[in-house]
């Protein structure tokens, strides 16, 4: 596990991300991710406009690492990429297309360079690293679904470019305001398409799987936003869920896994104390228990009524045992982390 940095992106065609991220109070704490190429994007005053905004954001604190490629030689009417850097007070530059190896070498001489991670050939990586002073590798984000990356894919990729010296950084989508034409998430893992944003970024984290990561999208809800610092904050993994109105005093609590869980349930250690006092639970809602199932000891149980577990697989129904709410479908892969003493919480799902 490791607690990894998260960047933001802006889109100089929505000028709401860039207010967004102007009234940031820990812009020096964020990493901001842009692009100079995007063709929708560009029109009679995007230059002027380009500019001003990345000289606004650079006085805000933000290190920006914008993503270029020879469109943006062109646009801006500067062949030289490190003086454009220079100029618009960007921190890195992501080369996308179009330069030559012997050219990002030399511009890796002079300003810190991210390579594209997920289709940069080894040996040109290989090239830039012994070139440059510090460099990156930025995996893309996939907008249409069912092309972002597999995890084998993703990991095989990441542990070769680390192994050259890179740093390497992922995109996870966001959950507001998410980004046209398709709006269906910015992810780099296939597989996050359908996860919260901070599901996405915990599962990252758990499996120390880059070195740091972006919200590709440019909307990030209140509620995913406050996930995410709990576990930079306090390691403490957040499961959103719905639960039953009877039992929404168990919601936003600190939980721990017991040390003798099995693979297949959470059972959580602090239900204990309240079930060995013999608290009465009625029998209700004894239905099927599929994945993500959180359930309550009824009073069938004897002594043992009141102790709550979460289930990682699916188990029939049991005469003894209330279904009272679900992990949502976003936090299901969460489940997995939860080790013995592992901390938790239980909050109320948010909409996407």
């Amino acid at each position: 596990m490791s607690v990894l940095p998260l960047g933001r992106s802006v889109y100089l065609s929505q000028p709401e991300t860039v207010e967004a991220a102007l009234a940031r109070e820990d812009a020096r704490d964020v990493p901001l991710f842009l692009s100079l190429h995007i063709s929708e994007e560009m029109n009679e005053e995007y230059c002027a406009y380009a500019r001003q905004t990345c000289r606004k954001l650079a006085e805000k604190g933000y290190r920006m690492i914008a993503d270029v490629s020879v469109k943006t030689c062109a646009v801006f009417q500067q062949p030289d990429l490190a003086l454009l850097a220079r100029e618009l007070g960007l921190y890195a530059l992501r080369v996308d297309y179009g330069l030559e190896t012997e050219a990002i070498c030399a511009l890796a001489g002079q300003i810190p360079v991210a390579v594209n991670a997920s289709t940069v050939s080894l040996s040109d990586a290989a090239r830039i690293a012994r070139a440059g002073k510090q460099v990156f590798a930025i995996h893309n984000f996939y907008p249409r679904p069912e092309t972002g990356l597999d995890r084998a894919q993703f990991d095989r990729r990441t542990a070769r470019l680390r192994e050259l010296g890179y740093r390497v950084y992922a995109f996870i989508p966001g959950d507001e305001a998410l980004r046209g034409p398709i709006r269906e998430g910015l992810p780099t893992l296939e597989e996050h398409r359908s996860y919260g944003p901070a599901s996405a970024y915990m599962d990252l984290c758990e499996r120390s799987a880059c070195d740091g990561v972006f919200v590709g999208d440019p909307g990030l809800s209140s509620g995913e936003e406050a996930r995410i610092r709990l576990y930079q904050t306090r390691g403490i993994l957040s499961l959103p869920c719905t639960m039953a109105e009877a039992y929404a005093h168990l919601l936003n609590r600190p939980f721990a896994c017991r040390e003798d869980s099995p693979a297949s349930l959470v059972r959580v250690k602090e239900s204990r104390v309240y079930s060995c006092q013999g608290r009465i639970v009625e029998p209700d809602n004894c239905a099927p228990r599929p994945r993500g199932s959180i359930t309550m000891d009824n009073a069938r149980y004897l002594r043992y009524s009141g102790e709550v577990m979460i289930a990682r697989q699916d188990f029939p129904a049991n005469p003894r045992v209330n279904v009272i709410g679900h992990v949502s479908e976003r936090g299901l892969p969460l489940l997995g982390f939860i080790g013995p003493e592992t901390p938790f919480l239980l909050t109320q799902q948010t909409q996407r």
